[in-house]
C-alpha cells in the first residue's frame, strides 16, 4: 500500500469556514470573562472604590449624554428645609436651575401673620400687642400729638380772629370726632352713624350762631339727637345686641361732636387760652417718659401754656387755672384714644380729635367763670 501524503493543502475556497460558528462561539466565550470583569467593575464603582464622587453622599452623575444632548450637573443632597417645600415652577429643555426660595428670617416672619388660604395677612400692631397678651393702652404718639397741637393753635389763631373764622377747624375737629369715635369701637365702615353725628355737630353750630352762643342751642340739639338715634336704630333689622351698640356708639359719636360746639359758645379770650393749653399738654404727654411723670409734666406744660397765652389775652395768672383744667380733659380724651389696642387709623383720628373735644366743656365753664 502507497503511503498517502499527510501535508495535504487545503482548498483555497475552504480556508476559514466554519460551518458551526465554533470560532465565533470561541471568541464571544473569551469576551465573556471580559464583560464580566466590566460587570464587576461597574459594581465596585458603583459601591464606590473606584468612584472619585464616592465621598459625596446621594450624588448622582451623569458620565454620558442625555437624551437632551447634554451633560446634566450634579444634585446636591444637601438641601435646606426651605428649599425642599419652596415651589418650584417648571423649567423648559435646556434652562438653568431655578434659585431656591430664601428662607424666612425671623424680622420678616414677625411681619405676617400664620399662613391661611387667602395667603399671609399682614399683622397690625393691635394684632400683635394683642397676641402677646400686653396691655390694651397703646399711645397715640408724637405724630398724632402733633396734629392735635396744630389744630389747637388753628383753633387759638381763629378765636382771636372772629367768631366765623372759629367755624372753620371747628367743623373740621367735628368731622375727625365723629368718624374717630365710630372707629375707635371698631364700627368701620358706619357711614350713616358718621354721618347722623356730623350732622348732629352742624346743627348745632347753626343754633349757637342763630341763638347768640347761648349754651342751650348744644343741649338742645343734643336731646333732638339721641331720639333720632334711637328712632333710627329701632327701624334697623339687625340683632338686639347689635342694634344696642350701634345705638350707643351713635349717641356718643353725636356727644362729642355736638360737645365739641363749646369753642364757638366759650368766649374767645377762653379758647385762645385753652386751645394753647391743650396744644402744649399734648406735646408734653407724647414724650418718652413713664406715664406718672408724663402725665404731671403735662399737667404743667398746660398751666405753663395757659399762663403765657393769659399774659396775651388779658387773663393773667387766671390763665393758669384754665389751661390746667382744659390740659386735665384734654389728657382724659387723650387715654380714651388709648384703649382697646387701637389701630394707627384710629389714633390719627380719634387720637387727634378727642383731647381738643374733650377739653371743650372745661374751655367754656372756666372761660365764663373766669374772664
Amino acid at each position: 500500500m502507497t503511503d498517502q501524503p499527510t501535508n495535504q493543502q487545503p482548498y483555497d475556497g475552504y480556508d476559514g469556514y466554519d460551518p458551526y460558528g465554533q470560532q465565533g462561539y470561541q471568541q464571544g466565550h473569551q469576551a465573556y470573562p471580559q464583560g464580566h470583569q466590566g460587570h464587576q467593575g461597574y459594581q465596585q464603582g458603583h459601591q464606590g472604590y473606584d468612584d472619585p464622587y464616592a465621598g459625596q453622599q446621594y450624588t448622582q452623575q451623569w458620565q454620558g449624554q442625555t437624551w437632551e444632548t447634554q451633560t446634566q450637573s450634579p444634585v446636591s443632597a444637601q438641601v435646606t428645609a426651605a428649599e425642599e417645600t419652596a415651589y418650584l415652577p417648571p423649567q423648559g429643555y435646556g434652562a438653568p436651575a431655578p434659585t431656591p426660595a430664601p428662607a424666612p428670617t425671623p424680622a420678616s416672619a414677625a411681619e405676617y401673620g400664620p399662613a391661611t388660604v387667602a395667603g399671609n395677612p399682614r399683622v397690625t400692631d393691635a394684632q400683635r400687642a394683642r397676641a402677646e397678651g400686653r396691655s390694651p393702652i397703646i399711645e397715640p404718639g408724637m405724630q398724632p400729638a402733633a396734629l392735635t397741637a396744630l389744630l389747637g393753635l388753628l383753633l387759638a389763631g381763629a378765636a382771636a380772629v372772629g367768631t366765623y373764622a372759629l367755624l372753620v377747624p371747628l367743623v373740621v375737629l367735628q368731622a375727625v370726632t365723629a368718624a374717630g369715635w365710630f372707629r375707635l369701637n371698631g364700627m368701620w365702615p358706619a357711614r350713616q352713624g358718621i354721618a347722623l353725628g356730623f350732622a348732629g355737630a352742624l346743627a348745632a353750630d347753626a343754633a349757637l350762631l342763630v341763638s347768640d352762643r347761648s349754651p342751650s342751642a348744644i343741649l338742645g340739639t343734643l336731646g333732638v339727637w339721641v331720639l333720632l338715634a334711637l328712632v333710627l336704630q329701632l327701624r334697623s333689622h339687625a340683632d338686639p345686641d347689635e342694634r344696642m351698640y350701634g345705638l350707643m356708639a351713635t349717641v356718643a359719636a353725636s356727644a362729642l361732636a355736638i360737645v365739641a360746639g363749646g369753642y364757638l359758645a366759650a368766649e374767645a379770650d377762653a379758647v385762645t387760652v385753652g386751645a394753647i393749653a391743650v396744644a402744649v399738654a399734648v406735646l408734653a404727654r407724647a414724650l418718652p417718659l413713664p406715664t406718672p411723670a408724663s402725665v404731671v409734666v403735662a399737667l404743667l406744660a398746660g398751666a405753663g401754656g395757659g399762663v403765657a397765652a393769659g399774659s396775651l389775652t388779658g387773663l393773667g395768672t387766671s390763665g393758669a387755672l384754665l389751661g390746667a383744667g382744659a390740659a386735665a380733659c384734654a389728657l382724659i380724651g387723650h387715654r380714651v384714644a388709648g384703649y382697646d389696642y387701637p389701630s394707627r387709623f384710629v389714633h390719627f383720628t380719634a387720637g387727634v380729635s378727642l383731647p381738643l373735644s374733650a377739653a371743650a366743656p372745661a374751655i367754656y365753664v372756666l372761660g365764663r367763670a373766669l374772664v
